[in-house]
């Protein structure tokens, strides 16, 4: 037991020994050896910006798979298949989870008429509410309403509450997930429903499904060679207040959706994100989501990637589930609201221990691919955490600090018009975040003057500003935490469908 905690604390320190190694190296360096730090500048510009390019392309490729996939008619393909593997679409039951904190009927009522527009038969689908008992009367009242308001529309929807102060558990997201999927079981029990018959969804309170999502995620659970040993990702979008959140904001949770565009085109290294899809078989079979880690969305493929020996995969369904922005009145309230939703993202990185130590463990998953997994979720973090950095204000620093004798030499001469050239190129990266940017957005709200638009072009000139003061800081501070053994809890961030236009 010492000795697990002695790992588990060593590789907590990794990553943020890494990030700060690199910031307070290359500081220090711009004074004794600015030469140095100017090559390391100028090759990881180079890599940068051919990383970017890379990563842009693949995010026009997802998004052109998008737009031919998102509107077919999914349920007349599931009509077209036969039963493969003994299960026929007409046999699975679609149950979609939204575990609860505060969340009113404003934003529940929304997602829960989404789930009767879906283009599935209602007798087939169940909801579950599962609500945090600390959240208090009012919480477990509005569920109670919204259920006698939308139960005749579904096979069954269901309403529990996950009590508090469990033994095991913290106060985290999986283990009310947990709670409200032990519900779900034991009615399938009572139905007598094979557990692989059923895609469970587990979707933020704020998650709004598109009309074929449920048809789609039938079709790739049906033909899926291995269907109980796959999460199914959509491509998650923040369309539900766009339209009314401040620029900063939609800044950020569109690169948010961008970056998961980009990772289904990497099924190597796809991890599940937000709000996913699994087969309820797995589920059980893996003991449900965590109840003690605040990454429960990502860390639950990691737990079946475990279980499984390595044998477990995303499968990237090109529809979009629509959530809120994480947006305020004002700007500095908006910011901070962002820097804290960004963090607990970056929080991510506790998946990092929770893997090497689950590969140490485990023998069966080959050498290879313990070290190739565990580098992409290493670098993943540690490239969050200091490129920002690097790229804005390590950049400068042996031009300001090397003196008139750096700059006399070549490479102090041709710095600056090096770095300017590269930036020139980033401008491609920019072009396609604009042009997916708008393909995405949903249609103008009536309340919304069409002088909007203009907004939503001219935003992105603030995009280098916000990635330099928050591209980096909400990852360093969540790595930093983990580093020092001071652990976050997991914060809900508040939704409001509507705020200041900005």
């Amino acid at each position: 037991m010492r000795r697990d905690r002695f790992h588990k604390r060593l590789f907590e320190i990794i990553p943020g020994l890494l990030t700060w190694s690199t910031i307070i190296g290359l500081f220090a360096l711009a004074f004794i050896k600015p030469l140095w730090v100017a090559i390391f500048v100028i090759t990881f510009d180079l890599y940068w910006v051919i990383r970017m390019t890379y990563l842009s392309l693949l995010m026009l490729f997802a998004y052109r798979r998008l737009a031919k996939e998102r509107n077919l008619d999914w349920l007349k393909k599931c009509e077209s298949l036969g039963p493969m593997k003994g299960l026929a679409p007409k046999d699975i039951y679609h149950a979609v989870l939204f575990p609860v904190h505060k969340e009113g009927p404003d934003i529940l009522k929304p997602s829960i008429k989404s789930l009767e527009s879906a283009r599935y038969p209602k007798e087939k689908m169940i909801v579950i509410l599962s609500v945090e008992e600390r959240a208090g009367r009012k919480a477990w009242d509005n569920a109670l309403a919204l259920k006698k308001e939308h139960q005749n529309n579904f096979r069954n929807f269901l309403v529990t509450s996950h009590p508090q102060n469990l033994p095991g558990e913290i106060k985290a997201k999986g283990a009310n997930a947990t709670w409200g999927a032990k519900a779900l079981k034991g009615l399938l029990d009572s139905d007598k429903i094979d557990y692989e018959h059923v895609v469970i969804s587990c979707f933020d309170a704020d998650t709004c499904v598109d009309r074929e999502y449920f048809g789609c995620l039938t079709y790739h659970y049906i033909i899926s060679p291995d269907r109980t040993r796959s999460s199914y990702q959509p491509i998650p979008v923040y369309n539900n207040n766009i339209w009314h959140a401040r620029s900063i904001a939609r800044l950020l949770e569109l690169g948010s959706s961008f970056m998961q565009m980009i990772e289904t085109m990497r099924v190597e290294k796809f991890v599940t994100f937000s709000s996913h899809s699994m087969s309820f078989r797995t589920l059980v079979d893996v003991d449900y989501w965590p109840l003690d880690m605040i990454s429960d969305d990502s860390v639950i493929y990691w737990k079946c990637f475990l279980h499984f020996n390595g044998s477990y995969s995303v499968v990237p369904i090109y529809v979009t589930v629509s959530m809120d922005v994480a947006t305020e009145a004002g700007i500095l309230p908006t910011i901070i609201k962002q820097y804290k939703q960004k963090r607990r993202w970056a929080w991510g990185v506790e998946n990092f221990p929770y893997i090497a130590i689950g590969f140490m463990r485990n023998k069966k998953i080959p050498f290879i691919v313990k070290v190739r997994r565990s580098f992409n979720v290493l670098e993943s973090h540690y490239t969050w955490a200091v490129w920002a950095i690097i790229v804005t204000f390590i950049a400068p620093l042996p031009i300001i600090f090397g003196g008139g004798l750096f700059r006399q030499t070549a490479m102090g001469y041709n710095l600056p018009s090096v770095s300017a050239t590269l930036f020139n190129m980033s401008l491609f990266t920019l072009f396609v975040c604009i042009f997916v940017s708008m393909k995405l957005l949903p249609p103008r709200p009536k309340d919304v003057k069409p002088q909007k638009h203009l907004i939503m072009y001219t935003q992105w000139l603030l995009a280098p500003l916000v990635a330099a003061f928050l591209g980096s800081t909400p990852a360093i501070d969540a790595q930093t935490r983990l580093m020092l053994g001071k652990y976050m809890h997991f914060q809900v961030t508040e939704k409001k469908r509507r705020g200041e236009v900005g």
